[in-house]
């Protein structure tokens, strides 16, 4: 055994005795596949494969961890500028994924609702049935949600929402007096009804929120924890080195301070960057 195969044990329910406080929404930008492929001198191919993998392990880790919302950010709307071969790889592995997910004892067990956020008439169809499909085959799960951002892009959001206020505006079967903070939120994401973000995590050491769910995370002050590790390296101590950032700010809000506040940010509305963020 080598000594860190025993201490990452040890680590781990160190960690787990400072969490006292469990987020219950997890926004997470999976950001490092290539860059991970290209350390180990792997094909792009076979590194968004390893973060596909990851993403299965880190579903376990937040069951047992008792977190109830998961967004992953998949596929931005700016991936759409990378190569035609990669965007169609990309394609091919998630419609496997979304496949698999309805023969997943996991998904049964777990009672896992898959949910995806995004412009879904840019995906193609035969991806946009799979998603159609695994949307469906869960529908009524109840014990834990998947979000799965493809196709997403944060100011595209707020955007179709206000398309469909409008569309109801036009058609008088909504007063435009009417129209609060609440209304706009019955009508991000399809009407889905996804809860405030409590918590940002991006991988790859990149210090960017890269206009991830601004509504839902900046809109509500949600903590953000960005780690250096690209996603197919992220480990379960570094998803609770996360959620004890949430707990230490969640607790100096409420007047109890413990700790170093080391790492913790409040998120404000990020910088816009044009072109590929995700790396």
């Amino acid at each position: 055994m080598t000594i860190r195969a025993f201490i990452e044990p040890l680590y781990e329910r160190y960690l787990g005795m400072q969490c006292r406080n469990v987020p219950n929404h997890i926004a997470i930008i999976q950001d490092g596949n290539r860059r991970y492929a290209k350390m180990l001198g792997i094909d792009m191919a076979s590194g968004h494969r390893a973060g596909a993998d990851k993403t299965e392990e880190m579903l376990d880790w937040a069951h047992e961890l008792g977190i109830r919302h998961i967004t992953l950010y998949t596929f931005s709307t700016e991936n759409f500028s990378r190569s035609k071969d990669e965007v169609q790889h990309l394609f091919g592995l998630f419609k496997e994924k979304l496949h698999a997910v309805m023969q997943d004892e996991r998904v049964k067990k777990y009672r896992i609702r898959i949910q995806i956020v995004g412009d879904r008439t840019l995906l193609p169809d035969d991806l946009r049935n799979a998603v159609d499909a695994a949307e469906a085959s869960t529908r009524d799960h109840d014990g834990f949600c998947l979000n799965i951002a493809m196709a997403y892009g944060g100011r595209n959001e707020i955007v179709l929402a206000a398309r469909e206020i409008l569309s109801e505006v036009s058609t008088r079967s909504l007063d435009p007096d009417s129209i609060d903070v609440q209304m706009v939120e019955q009508h991000l994401h399809g009407g889905k009804g996804i809860p405030p973000v409590d918590l940002i995590i991006r991988t790859g050491n990149d210090y960017r929120t890269s206009n991830f769910l601004p509504w839902l995370a900046s809109g509500h002050e949600s903590a953000v924890y960005f780690c250096a590790p690209y996603w197919p390296l992220f480990r379960k101590i570094d998803l609770m080195r996360a959620i004890r950032i949430y707990d230490q700010r969640l607790l100096v809000k409420n007047g109890k301070k413990r700790g170093s506040m080391k790492g913790s940010f409040t998120l404000s509305p990020p910088e816009h960057r044009s072109g590929d963020d995700r790396k």
